[in-house]
């Protein structure tokens, strides 16, 4: 391959790993362009799970054979059927040594020169109707993650040095173009996570509650959001100090998502404040007040803190149209805030005390005259 072409395989590699939106995208882009780059067939990009002792492959493109999946759920080899990973990865190069590539071929040298991973990788190549393969070891933040592989089958010229001096190469572009994109994953995750419990926050809600509305539009899925007031926050805060006021908070984080984990595929959030919410799809409206009980029992035995408002609207229950993620939200938020006012020890429920729900009533009230505007109270519910 001559000098330009190479050098435009490089720059496309990093293009596309720098367009993914996401790991997935990235690691398919990581192989597809270095299988290009090399005139390969078939390239799988793996990382090496120390903890675990195994290669775990997370992409596979190209020419697949039987049961090569692009995405694999679980393929992975024990690293001691490899000896040269630890070999290349970690003690030569932690030795002072350079991180190279290196090829392998169908045709392999004697069984007993290269005991072992010789053994593994050839007959790899043969079972999967490949000639050759270059490995190359990736190095991201001075640590050996992973490697790139690139196969050509058989019948085709077989990879030379010169080959794995360039897959070397492509692997440090690969592992440039993976941290950053775990650099913009942790940049996402800290934008939809509250920093001090760990759960999801408003930014994450308001994404996820639009999504879910939508599906019920299309779909009919239930969806039903839970609002909680954490009570007493104020008073630990004055009397004890806000660092225990973190800690009652953390601690109802903790409580909030072990009784999402009764629902399904819910989302436990901290809106901001005392404030917290849970919103499930798909459970029924049933389930979802049941872990709202539950919550507000376990709320009630923290050591700190008053227990816990908590108002549900759920599309399961009678509650009128909802078009809009502002509806359920105003609707949940109305019921929180009659179970605050009541003192009410368990969950109030919108739509649940027939035709003229007082919680129903509240969250649809018109604003009054010549507020241009303004709400009843502030529900959190963005308007539109």
């Amino acid at each position: 391959m001559g000098e330009d072409r190479r050098l435009t395989a490089v720059v496309a590699l990093a293009q596309g790993m720098a367009a993914a939106q996401g790991p997935r995208e990235a690691w398919r882009a990581a192989a597809a362009g270095a299988c290009d780059a090399l005139g390969g067939s078939f390239a799988a990009l793996s990382v090496w799970e120390r903890e675990r002792g195994r290669l775990r492959v997370l992409a596979n493109v190209g020419e697949r054979a039987a049961g090569e999946e692009e995405f694999p759920e679980d393929e992975s080899y024990p690293v001691h059927q490899f000896p040269e990973i630890a070999e290349f990865l970690h003690e030569r190069w932690a030795g002072g040594g350079e991180p190279n590539a290196w090829v392998e071929t169908a045709a392999g040298p004697a069984a007993g020169n290269r005991p072992g991973y010789v053994h593994q990788r050839v007959a790899a190549l043969r079972r999967r109707g490949r000639g050759s393969c270059v490995v190359a070891p990736i190095v991201l933040h001075g640590r050996a993650w992973g490697e790139l592989y690139v196969a050509r089958p058989a019948g085709a010229p077989v990879f030379g040095r010169a080959d794995a001096d360039f897959a070397t190469v492509l692997a440090a572009v690969v592992a440039a173009g993976i941290a950053q994109t775990e650099r913009l994953e942790e940049a996402t995750r800290l934008a939809f996570t509250d920093a001090l419990t760990g759960l999801a926050n408003r930014r994450a809600v308001d994404g996820r509650l639009d999504e879910a509305v939508e599906r019920h539009r299309v779909e009919g899925a239930v969806v039903s959001l839970v609002v909680c007031d954490l009570n007493g926050l104020k008073r630990v805060n004055d009397t004890l100090g806000h660092a225990v006021g973190d800690r009652l908070l953390e601690r109802f984080g903790s409580v909030l998502s072990l009784c999402g984990a009764m629902l399904p595929g819910a989302l436990a959030a901290r809106l901001g404040g005392d404030e917290f919410c849970l919103l499930a799809v798909g459970p029924p409206a049933a389930d979802v007040v049941s872990a709202a009980g539950e919550l507000c029992r376990r709320a009630a035995e923290l050591e700190l803190g008053e227990g816990v408002a908590c108002g549900v609207a759920s599309t399961g229950d009678p509650i009128g149209p909802v078009r809009s993620a502002r509806r359920l939200f105003r609707l949940a938020d109305a019921a929180q805030y009659r179970a605050k006012a009541l003192r009410a020890t368990g969950p109030v429920v919108a739509g649940r005390e027939g035709p003229d729900d007082p919680v129903i009533r509240l969250a649809d009230e018109p604003p009054p005259e010549g507020t241009e505007g303004a709400e009843r109270r502030r529900f959190r519910g963005r308007r539109g």
